[in-house]
């Protein structure tokens, strides 16, 4: 059970797990947080994978109809570091309402990289929320997940919902500790990599350099485009925050994750965890636009910031 808004006012921030063992457990808990929310006349946001999508429509029935925004995880959330922007822009629209929000950006099937980076977006849903009058319901296949997936979740929900009972998370971890145990060592490519150092003044060479060697992969001419852009902003940064210097390393990945990687690295920081996964006004000042467009254009986007410098690895997935 959810708990509704405090009297007098739209409440605080509720960031509650829901853990399901199978679609009756799915569907009578997700279905009764959008029911109660309809009731109270908040608006709700609906973000799963799509079949969730058909089991939730179906079990509201009319009700699912109007009040209600429905979106395929599955599509918003390939790249986890554009969901917090989507969350943050939808509890927006109605600044005098508390939003109700649906979002599973973990389930069965997702790549360990994805996971991770899902995780880190749980955390960070912590800080973005911290001031905002709203609840984001995060289910999780309990059934379907791996245990350590699932202890990531009690981590990063302060509340845990498990067959019916609401509980406190005595796992739960401040925002900051659970990414910096994210940030572990990335793996090492399998096959030849391309490799590119590059310095102030040097930023054309990069996007010369990237893209001549994107001529010779399985991407379009347009995401050939979309890699050397995302490129060029990450080296951008580099050049701007991260010491003046970087490297550059390209390589393919064939199998059923076939695609281009590009990771860049340097020895910055990163100052604001949450820089890129807020879309950047015009009229801020806390910057992050780089990071905001290649998380649009990438289809994961791994970041690593630790003491010995800054990474970040770009996914495209090729046809």
């Amino acid at each position: 059970m959810i708990p509704a808004p405090a009297p007098g006012g739209p409440g605080p921030f509720l960031h509650p797990a829901l853990f399901y063992r199978n679609l009756t457990e799915y569907v009578t808990g997700v279905s009764g947080f959008v029911r109660a929310a309809l009731a109270s006349d908040e608006p709700v946001l609906v973000a799963v994978p799509g079949p969730r999508l058909d089991a939730l429509r179906d079990s509201l029935g009319p009700a699912g109809s109007t009040g209600i925004t429905w979106t395929d995880m599955a599509e918003l959330g390939r790249n986890p570091g554009r969901v917090l922007a989507a969350l943050q822009e939808f509890a927006d629209r109605d600044p005098g309402r508390a939003a109700r929000i649906v979002g599973e950006p973990v389930w069965p099937g997702r790549s360990p990289a994805e996971v991770l980076e899902a995780t880190r977006h749980e955390a960070l849903i912590n800080t973005a929320f911290a001031d905002r009058p709203a609840t984001v319901l995060c289910p999780y296949d309990v059934a379907g997940l791996e245990p350590a997936v699932v202890d990531g979740a009690r981590r990063t929900h302060p509340t845990l919902i498990e067959q019916g009972r609401e509980l406190p998370s005595e796992a739960y971890t401040d925002a900051a500790r659970v990414t910096a145990d994210l940030d572990r060592p990335l793996p090492e490519p399998d096959g030849p990599v391309a490799l590119l150092a590059y310095a102030r003044g040097g930023l054309a060479s990069v996007r010369a350099y990237a893209e001549r060697w994107a001529r010779g992969t399985a991407l379009t001419a347009a995401r050939r485009g979309d890699l050397v852009m995302a490129i060029s902003e990450g080296a951008a940064n580099s050049l701007c925050h991260g010491g003046g210097t970087g490297t550059l390393r390209l390589w393919s990945v064939s199998g059923p994750a076939a695609g281009v990687v590009a990771e860049l690295r340097d020895d910055g920081h990163l100052a604001d965890p949450l820089a890129g996964r807020r879309r950047p006004s015009l009229a801020s000042a806390r910057g992050g636009r780089g990071l905001w467009m290649i998380h649009q254009l990438c289809d994961l986007v791994e970041v690593r910031a630790t003491e010995s410098g800054f990474t970040l690895r770009l996914h495209l997935a090729t046809p």
